[in-house]
């Protein structure tokens, strides 16, 4: 009898083992799964930001309305975030995170299609008759109060289909972090939480690693590549003119996010959910279906019980936003996040601008600065909170000591400045030999008044007095030799009257290059920006821990929530669309479309458009700085005599707040998930998804 139990005992542990290895499977294959989704979601956003200029070429469109397609994917993310956060958790998690990287993927592949055939036009314009009229209502300029024949026979619609796939994006990335997060910190070991959550932070970071990559290769191919033969092309990657293969970048995020998707569809719901909740879920069963009387009288108190949330909900609401600390908390964070978003949304066109570097080149330099310098002020502020065992009060001087180092060393780019290019026509005479007050009608000059010239071409040339003008007719050319990209053209009179000895009057296709000293400019550029980018990371990726103290413990997860859908609303939405908008401002030469709209931007007033892309970001930040001293000031009288070493306890409270915060986050920037948005978002990406 005694062996028979034994045998028994035996083999229900081997059956609890085979239980426990398979669970233990189960969550491994979660785990992995869901660094792929981390990657794609991160790999989708950094092309995104990347591609930015290049959509704006390819569609004939402004900087802002470039803007307001890249803050649709926070628009996407807000539609679904309150329903998949309150739902999420009640339905299938890793199926609902699948379907999400479906539909980012959906989007991404969406986005992609930029070919203008007789049939996406056709397609597309059925699109546009829904969204044109929205738009007049949100933007009433002259690019919307074109006719729908003209907008229909240009194809300049098109770029709907990018707002459109970049929304969907949005909508699809948003399960990933608070599902992904939150079935995480149910089924890990006590107390792994944090470091799986770490550990996927950081292998998100391969997202943006591999999104530099392509996006530097893909930028050197020509956007039609495939569908037109190259060797009729004339321009070069350096020329303002040139859209690279940036649809190639979507197509693979794409496809990379559809793939990541799979594995979810085959995971279990509750790989650890213990016998006796299955067990009280069955009496609960059996218990309702033996007493409809009890059942409506729980339906009765459910409602009083949905009146009485609600009713807590909004004194809940108003506590935080009576809170000091906490409204100055997010105006700081949402101050210091709009300067990284409108900045980071145009540092490859300000790039490509200032220092006439193309856009692969950009790409390339800033995925080689941006990524290791993150990464190493990630780890070093970390480790440096770790070290001191800095309180909150300390977490916060410390925070605010990096991010004013940060800023001073952004005031050392205004002298980085370089000086407007000399351009006949915009701002010099066409004769090269006075500079204009305006670039508004800067009249002709008797060497090219008679040549009948297009006053509106664009397609610039490089005379050899290294003056740039818009056009051989422009610059006096009366002849030329080679073809497509090598061509030269001679007898240009408006370069003759430069006063060259030589008597070589003769000028190339493309810009004349920056001068030597623009060039040692960008390269001290570079450095500072690999300094700034440290000091950012090291004091930003901890703020979240202030978080914990200024507001009440049962408040914890609603003004971590408000915080995010402010940022995203406030920050994310509205931060590239008036940065744009500031920028276009800069402009000295448009293009026109062929129904005679202003299309893109050719040619900035880069004195100008340094001063305004770098006076907004500064004075952003600046204003933070000056909020935080107030915070810290404020926070350090309310928590004086009481603000001691973190305890055990508190530390676990914290990574609560940690993981709850990731719940809300998404990626802006170059890292892991694009997304986890921290007090200085410098160091996370969209890329984020949204």
């Amino acid at each position: 009898m005694g062996q028979h139990q034994h045998l028994n005992k035996t083999a229900e542990s081997a059956s609890s083992e085979k239980k426990k290895t398979r669970r233990c499977n189960g969550f491994k294959m979660f785990l992995a799964a869901l660094s792929f989704s981390y990657i794609a979601r991160a790999l989708g956003g950094i092309i995104m930001k990347m591609s930015i200029t290049q959509i704006e070429r390819r569609f004939d469109i402004s900087s802002s309305l470039a803007g307001l397609i890249d803050g649709s994917f926070e628009i996407g993310n807000l539609l679904v975030i309150v329903f998949v956060s309150y739902f999420g958790s009640k339905l299938h998690r890793p199926k609902l995170i699948g379907i999400g990287c479906l539909i980012m993927g959906t989007g991404s592949i969406l986005t992609e299609r930029n070919k203008q055939t007789k049939k996406t036009k056709n397609e597309g314009f059925k699109v546009v008759k829904v969204l044109i009229g929205m738009l007049k209502l949100i933007f009433k300029v002259k690019h919307f109060l074109i006719s729908i024949d003209c907008v229909k026979e240009s194809g300049s619609h098109m770029w709907m289909y990018v707002f459109m796939g970049n929304m969907l994006r949005g909508i699809g990335e948003t399960p990933i972090g608070p599902l992904g997060i939150s079935y995480i910190d149910d089924f890990a070991k006590e107390g792994h939480s944090s470091l799986y959550v770490g550990s996927l932070n950081a292998i998100g970071m391969i997202g943006p690693v591999i999104g530099f990559i392509l996006g530097s290769l893909f930028a050197k191919m020509y956007v039609d590549i495939g569908y037109v033969d190259l060797s009729t092309i004339r321009i070069t990657p350096k020329d303002s003119r040139w859209v690279g293969a940036w649809w190639l970048g979507f197509l693979v995020s794409g496809l990379f996010s559809i793939t990541s998707s799979i594995p979810f569809f085959f995971l279990p719901q509750n790989p650890n959910k213990p016998q006796k909740e299955r067990k009280v879920s069955l009496s609960l069963h059996v218990l309702k279906t033996n007493d409809e009387r009890s059942q409506t009288a729980n339906l009765t108190n459910r409602g009083k019980k949905v009146t009485k949330n609600v009713t807590g909900f909004f004194q809940s609401l108003k506590s935080l936003l009576t809170n000091p600390l906490y409204v100055m908390f997010v105006l700081l964070t949402l101050l210091q996040i709009s300067s990284f978003i409108g900045s980071f949304t145009y540092i490859f066109k300000y790039m490509e601008q200032q220092y006439g570097q193309s856009a692969s080149q950009a790409n390339f330099l800033l995925g080689v600065i941006t990524i290791p310098t993150i990464a190493t002020g990630m780890f070093l502020g970390g480790y440096i909170i770790k070290k001191f065992k800095l309180s909150l009060v300390g977490i916060a001087k410390f925070s605010l000591l990096t991010s004013i180092i940060s800023f001073l060393f952004q005031l050392i780019y205004f002298p980085l400045i370089c000086e407007s290019k000399s351009v006949a026509g915009l701002t010099l005479t066409y004769d090269g030999n006075n500079s204009v007050a305006s670039h508004i009608d800067v009249p002709l000059s008797y060497c090219n008044s008679e040549c009948n010239c297009d006053e509106s071409q664009w397609e610039p040339v490089c005379g050899n007095n290294g003056i740039t003008y818009l056009s051989p007719c422009l610059a006096g050319c009366k002849s030329l030799s080679g073809i497509k990209k090598s061509t030269v053209f001679y007898n240009c009179s408006c370069v003759e009257v430069t006063g060259l000895q030589n008597r070589n009057y003769s000028a190339h296709l493309g810009e004349c290059p920056r001068d030597d000293a623009c060039t040692r400019k960008f390269y001290i550029y570079v450095a500072i920006q690999v300094i700034n980018s440290l000091f950012s990371a090291t004091g930003g990726t901890v703020c979240i821990l202030l978080i914990v103290k200024i507001v009440q413990p049962e408040l914890k997860a609603l003004a971590m929530g408000f915080h995010s859908m402010v940022i995203r609303t406030l920050g994310g939405i509205l931060a590239p669309i008036y940065f744009g908008a500031l920028i276009d401002k800069t402009c000295m030469k448009w293009s026109t479309t062929s129904c005679g709209a202003r299309g893109a931007c050719r040619i900035y007033n880069s004195v100008f458009f340094g001063r305004v892309y770098l006076g907004l970001s500064t004075a952003l930040r600046f204003s933070a700085l000056v909020l935080y001293i107030v915070f810290i000031f404020v926070m350090k009288k309310k928590f004086q005599g009481k603000d001691t070493k973190a305890s055990d306890n508190e530390r676990k409270v914290m990574d609560e707040a940690n993981l709850e915060f990731l719940n809300n986050g998404e990626h802006f920037v170059p890292s892991a998930g694009a997304d986890s948005k921290t007090c200085n978002l410098d160091m996370q990406d969209n890329a984020a998804a949204n």
